[in-house]
């Protein structure tokens, strides 16, 4: 077999990779677009019914949907199928965007819209672009990249800033001495920086900063 038969095999794979790519977009953009406004709630997959978090995940997404608010969530167990059922609970949009993994249940029961991904960085797009606001419930690997992913592009001015919320300040807590002790007090971040999410316990609190944020914005159209 030549060499130059493979290098072609090679190139048509890659271009049909190509269009994949290309239509997990388009199915994302037609769909999303019809939820906004939107939240993006995230965390661990691993909180059972059973647990407080995910009693407190479900009052959360219950009172932003009760508020207008479409819930967008990774579509998994845990604390997004939690985030989930509280949407559908007050008849709104319960988005699920899950993604084929080889250790990953199917998506949760409590969706309304659903989309299944195989790529993460096209799915973690559709989770930033239709979001009025982040919640990020205690969780693992996934919620820590999501929460400095989103940050990064609000920094860098990639995204329009919205409220970042991280729930439960004694799970954040080793993380924000961590970032205001090292990452701070090295210069690797700037002080200001640190202003760009928000820290709370309660579910209240998470509705007055985004109902503030939505206010002010709404003021600025």
């Amino acid at each position: 077999m030549s060499p130059n038969y493979e290098i072609n095999k090679l190139a048509k794979e890659e271009s049909w990779r190509m269009f994949r790519i290309l239509g997990e977009f388009v199915d994302g953009f037609d769909v999303l677009s019809q939820v906004e406004p939107a939240i993006t709630i995230y965390g661990s997959a691993r909180v059972k019914p059973e647990d407080k978090l995910y009693q407190t995940a479900k009052t959360i997404a219950r009172g932003l949907a009760q508020r207008g608010f479409s819930i967008l969530t990774g579509g998994g167990p845990g604390i997004m199928e939690a985030a989930n059922q509280g949407a559908l609970e007050a008849g709104a949009n319960s988005v699920g965007l899950h993604i084929r993994l080889p250790t990953q249940e199917n998506i949760n029961p409590y969706t309304t819209i659903s989309i299944t991904f195989k790529y993460f960085f096209v799915r973690k797009v559709m989770l930033v672009k239709y979001a009025s606001a982040f919640i990020l419930m205690p969780g693992g690997w996934g919620t820590l990249d999501e929460l400095f992913e989103t940050i990064t592009l609000i920094q860098t001015q990639k995204i329009k800033p919205f409220p970042v919320i991280l729930y439960d300040s004694a799970h954040w807590q080793g993380l924000m001495q961590w970032m205001e002790q090292t990452l701070c007090g090295k210069g690797f971040v700037s002080h200001p920086d640190l202003g760009l999410f928000h820290v709370v316990d309660e579910p209240e609190q998470v509705f007055h900063i985004v109902e503030a944020w939505q206010r002010d914005n709404l003021s600025k159209d």
